[in-house]
């Protein structure tokens, strides 16, 4: 094997897994060609001829990448096509976004929490609202954590 095919079959296991853990198919091969790559940016045209996919395809699979926020739109000056880059710090901001699942899970815990009874189910509800509260309160620090422990440095 070569060492460009040993990098394209370590990108489509890495695509595999993140299907594994629920991502839609092509959004993943896409993330694992921004991961992978060693170019500034990349467009829908290199995407699709790199991965045998079809332009409508990509162009999904890119759209969902952005709302997530692990890529954005590079300028790429001269050029009349559209080019993405991974965003800096996107795996950060990736989790810090992820609070609005959580805090929708939250207020309808805590709703919970205010219309049942003492007993179990109150005791397991109110658990379970402890639970978040204190996830969300510990994001922000583990974030700064992690950028302290990796020197403030970019990826």
């Amino acid at each position: 094997m070569t060492g460009e095919t040993d990098r394209r079959e370590a990108a489509e296991h890495l695509a595999l897994t993140l299907v594994g853990a629920g991502m839609q198919r092509m959004a993943a091969r896409v993330l694992a060609a921004f991961l992978f790559t060693d170019e500034d940016s990349l467009t829908a045209g290199d995407l699709s001829a790199q991965l045998g996919a079809s332009a409508g395809s990509v162009s999904g699979a890119i759209k969902m990448v952005v709302q997530m926020g692990l890529v954005e739109r590079a300028p790429a000056p001269g050029s009349r096509r559209e080019h993405y880059r991974m965003r800096d710090r996107a795996w950060t901001t990736l989790y810090g976004r992820q609070h609005a699942p959580i805090d929708d899970i939250l207020a309808a815990v805590a709703r919970g929490v205010e219309t049942v009874e003492p007993g179990p189910a109150r005791e397991r509800l109110a658990y379970m609202r402890d639970f978040y509260e204190f996830l969300l309160g510990e994001v922000p620090a583990l974030i700064e954590r992690f950028d302290r422990r990796r020197g403030g440095s970019r990826p």
